[in-house]
């Protein structure tokens, strides 16, 4: 009796401690093994997934506490940034979703102004604007290299080139920063002295929007105007460069191509297309090699042939695009869904069951497509070619 109660006990604990490292291993965040992919674990069902020729590549639970959620993804580089509502970050490899590094970014309730990746052949960094102040961050470790305290508040994020910072300030100047020492070289304002919605930095020349429609190229070391175009009303940003194409919408309705020309070596601006669409427009575009998608409130998202600027194809109940690949669009929709749209057909093919996404980044360098929920359930899945 005596032994039959020891064998039980034994049995008992090795139970126990089996559990126990299960448990250990799913709270570091490992992916589900297949045997748990009916379990309620899983942000989409990788069965669900391989119908629709989807793959799962990773799925991990970011370390965030219980009463904290997700509230922002940023796809930068190599990695993968995810930020809590309490302003932790956690960052995570595009390839396997490993975490990289998780600490405190900013102290909670402070405003985190946009998450940029600056990379040239001497610095790779990230830039922020985190309570006043310019923060330049170690994307490997996500420690702060330098803060910089900004005597002015800020209206979008920052841009940067190999010398500069350029800050666009609610006293409606665009202050231009040396990258150096911090000391500020010279500032420049809209004629009209309307508010900067939006900055973009070439070593070339620099580009930016007004809330009164204005697109202003300067160049970058000097406050010389080269160029400007105006739409009717406000500039919503970030305005997309792409090579020597700027697009971006107007709360005038239409969506611009406008493209830098040289005449005589100097660089000037040449309207390509306006697409007007049917509401009031919030939000920037999303720009691929081949189309141009934006979402219309009230109409979903509609994809606009980047080359003529014609109407292609509209989902109405689409919110934005997540990626692109072999010809066709991955578009996250209203009500939990993730519709797939033929490019060349203009056809919807399927849709997929998204019911418990909840965050997401568009992904316009590569055909992943990054998906999470406010717990912190983040998965990368991509299509099967």
């Amino acid at each position: 009796m005596l032994k039959k109660l020891r064998c039980r006990l034994v049995l008992l604990v090795s139970l126990l401690v089996l559990c126990a490292a299960a448990s250990g291993a799913a709270a570091e965040g490992g992916s589900p093994s297949p045997s748990e992919g009916r379990g309620s674990r899983w942000l989409v069902s990788p069965e669900l997934l391989e119908h629709a020729g989807l793959k799962l590549l990773w799925q991990k639970e970011l370390p965030i506490k219980k009463k904290e959620s997700l509230e922002r993804l940023f796809v930068l580089g190599n990695r993968v940034y995810a930020l809590s509502d309490r302003n932790y970050m956690v960052s995570l490899s595009k390839e396997k979703g490993d975490v990289m590094f998780s600490r405190p970014f900013a102290p909670p309730g402070f405003p985190v102004l946009g998450l940029e990746l600056y990379e040239d052949e001497l610095v790779s960094e990230l830039i922020s604007i985190i309570g006043g102040r310019l923060i330049e961050i170690n994307p490997e470790f996500g420690t702060e290299r330098k803060s910089t305290r900004v005597e002015f508040g800020i209206t979008c994020p920052a841009a940067r080139n190999s010398s500069y910072f350029y800050l666009a300030g609610t006293d409606r100047r665009m202050h231009t920063i040396r990258a150096e020492d911090k000391v500020q070289a010279f500032e420049v304002a809209a004629e009209n002295d309307s508010m900067i919605t939006s900055i973009v930095a070439g070593e070339d020349f620099v580009v930016f929007g007004t809330d009164a429609g204005n697109v202003i190229s300067i160049t970058p070391d000097w406050p010389k105007q080269l160029w400007q175009f105006d739409a009717a009303d406000s500039i919503i940003g970030p305005i997309v460069r792409d090579g020597e194409s700027l697009f971006f919408a107007s709360k005038d309705t239409n969506i611009y191509r406008v493209d830098v020309v040289y005449r005589a070596g100097i660089p000037t601006r040449k309207l390509v297309w306006k697409y007007q669409t049917a509401a009031v427009l919030d939000k920037a575009p999303r720009v691929t090699r081949e189309i141009v998608y934006q979402y219309v409130r009230y109409k979903g998202l509609e994809a606009i042939d980047k080359k003529s600027g014609k109407f292609m194809w509209q989902v109405p109940e689409g919110v934005d695009l997540l990626a692109e690949s072999a010809g066709k669009a991955y578009v996250i929709a209203k009500k939990g869904e993730l519709v797939v749209m033929d490019n060349k057909k203009a056809k919807r093919l399927y849709s997929v069951n998204f019911a418990r996404v909840s965050r997401y980044v568009a992904n316009v360098a590569d055909s992943r497509i990054y998906i999470a929920d406010k717990a912190g359930r983040i998965a990368c899945i991509k299509p099967v070619e």
